[in-house]
């Protein structure tokens, strides 16, 4: 058991059966009545965020989760297969539970967290940046860099990407997973 004074980012706390991470938080003390917490709650399972308030001293089950990293395989039917790359052992994981997904390439390593004492998976998350190759867009226009003009690029998993009007297909990019979006071009 925890209570509100334990909250930090990061934390997966047990409410009502489902399990959330704490996004963010902010101890309240108002001139007049009692302090509260005000919570921004990232469902585990759906993804969904919520805000909720708790009152100060409220305590709340801590889940203890365990941060392991697996690197990515190959999917089939199953789902998406993973191995430990500590023991070897190897576990397929549902599309749904994988964060940024369609920038997820054969190799790849992702952060999978695990409940403690069950050992069920929770998320698998994937690095912050990806390097893509660009394997089809427009040809681009050389020393277009003026303009903040986008076009469509399909990236070697299949995921589509605007990047700007320079790149070409060949290049590789770096790609932000949480929204998708272009971060620079990567040369060498």
């Amino acid at each position: 058991m925890a209570t509100t004074a334990d909250f930090r980012n990061g934390m997966c706390i047990d409410l009502d059966g489902q399990y959330y991470f704490i996004v963010e938080f902010l101890h309240v003390k108002p001139g007049k009545g009692a302090a509260f917490v005000r919570t921004k709650l990232k469902n585990v399972t759906t993804g969904r965020v919520l805000e909720k308030t708790f009152n100060s001293g409220v305590k709340v089950d801590e889940v203890r989760i365990e941060r392991r990293p697996f690197q990515y395989l190959y999917r089939d039917d199953m789902g998406y297969n993973f191995m430990n790359t500590e023991t070897f052992e190897q576990i397929p994981i549902p599309e749904e539970q994988i964060e940024g997904v369609r920038f997820l390439k054969e190799g790849d390593v992702v952060d999978v967290q695990i409940h403690a004492e069950s050992g069920t998976i929770l998320t698998a998350e994937m690095p912050v940046h990806v390097v893509l190759e660009v394997t089809y867009t427009e040809p681009g226009i050389k020393g277009d860099t003026a303009t903040n003009t986008l076009k469509p690029a399909t990236v070697e998993t299949g995921a589509e990407v605007r990047v700007p009007l320079f790149i070409d297909a060949g290049e590789k990019i770096k790609v932000d997973t949480r929204d998708g979006s272009y971060v620079e071009r990567v040369r060498g």
